[in-house]
């Protein structure tokens, strides 16, 4: 069923209730194969500002590109809540290789598995679980939380659409070879008329454009997209027409618990790095894990790390049993998300002098948990979903 070979069980290290053999045993495959392979390169990659191809390469060999693929479509055939193990202990490591894998599974791969047509899923899956990047174009300059204000058009021309607009911050836009683009058929039908097409890298008028400079998730490409009379065939139209934003809205009410998994992976990171190191750096001739000032700060960390925790597996599990999330997903990256800096802070102050040096790894972390407060929904956006809901 998964690509990976397993490693023995470790049952004295196993939560009683929180995840099957099954998960527990992915869940360490995926750390083992972080630590061991990804773990040597972070600090490469981020000053390049570019993932290793070999990198890419191995996540395809072991089934991360594709977890919830089924296996005749190419994929691991696991579950949403494996997606989330992944994402999370990836995170732990480099969350710049997470950013890619999370966009893949839980925003491509899932749009294709649930709005595409069977065509449609036997053209693109095996080749996003084999070899091909995948990555999601919905941001534009003028619609960040105004999502679907979208200047991007398409329109009919015999058997295609062309398509023409630019789109910003594209997670994966640099090795990415097929894209979703959300285009708007008719501006005045409003959010109606929005329609997700499949492009490919190679179409006529599509070209991927400047690559950002970033303050963090360096590793991890973020470009925009150009659409210059790009032509696209109708059968490669997601859904229905004027169903885009259905499409997108409920992609990423699922994509945000994945963004919670990745905050508290790099709050788990940090907490780790500023235990073991508050127990190497001596001050007054005492550790300073010693001083009950520190311990304090640390029990509160991982007490608020694990109901971080608890939140996105909650909203996982309640996704994966068909019932209601919204509410749940909200919270989990609101929370999750305002923690990943705020622990990553506490590992730098932990550090001291040598929390902001590139030697050691929490500013890194400090670096890559500020911008998840923003992307796939701000947090104040998190806040109003889950006072609507509320007060409905």
């Amino acid at each position: 069923m998964y690509t990976f070979g397993l490693p023995e069980a470790a049952a004295d290290q196993a939560p009683l209730t929180i995840l099957s053999e099954d998960e527990r045993l992915f869940e360490e495959a995926v750390r083992d194969f972080a630590e061991a392979e990804i773990g040597p390169l972070v600090r490469k990659m981020d000053e390049a500002a570019k993932i290793e191809p070999a990198i890419i390469e191995q996540c395809f060999a072991l089934g991360l590109m594709g977890i919830e693929v089924p296996e005749d479509l190419g994929g691991s055939g696991g579950s949403f809540f494996m997606a989330t193990l992944a994402i999370e202990q990836l995170a732990r490591v480099d969350p710049s290789v997470c950013v890619m894998v999370d966009v893949q599974n839980t925003l491509v791969n899932n749009v294709f598995l649930r709005w595409a047509g069977e065509d449609l899923q036997r053209r693109y899956l095996p080749r996003l679980g084999k070899d091909t990047v995948g990555a999601y174009g919905l941001s534009e300059a003028g619609s960040g939380s105004d999502a679907f204000s979208l200047q991007t058009t398409a329109r009919e021309d015999g058997d295609d659409y062309i398509l023409d607009g630019r789109k910003l911050w594209i997670s994966n836009g640099a090795e990415a070879g097929i894209f979703l683009v959300f285009a708007t058929v008719d501006a005045e039908l409003g959010y109606k008329g929005i329609t997700c097409f499949v492009v490919e890298r190679e179409f006529d008028g599509f070209e991927v454009g400047r690559k950002e400079d970033k303050l963090g998730l360096r590793a991890s490409s973020t470009t925009e997209l150009i659409l210059d009379g790009c032509r696209i065939p109708k059968s490669n139209v997601i859904g229905e027409v004027g169903r885009g934003y259905k499409v997108a809205i409920e992609t990423l009410n699922e994509g945000r618990i994945a963004i919670g998994a990745q905050a508290i992976g790099i709050a788990g990171a940090a907490l780790d790095a500023a235990i073991a190191y508050t127990q190497e750096r001596k001050q007054f001739g005492r550790a300073v894990s010693e001083f009950q000032g520190v311990q304090f700060q640390i029990a509160d960390a991982a007490t608020q790390l694990e109901a971080a925790r608890l939140l996105v597996y909650n909203a996982a599990r309640l996704k994966e049993a068909g019932r209601s999330f919204l509410r749940e997903a909200a919270m989990a990256k609101l929370y999750a998300s305002r923690l990943a800096e705020r622990i990553a802070s506490l590992a730098i102050d932990l550090f001291g002098g040598n929390g902001v040096v590139k030697e050691y790894p929490v500013e890194k972390l400090y670096r890559d948990a500020r911008v998840i407060q923003i992307y796939e929904g701000t947090s104040n956006m998190q806040r109003q979903t889950i006072a609507k809901s509320l007060l409905r």
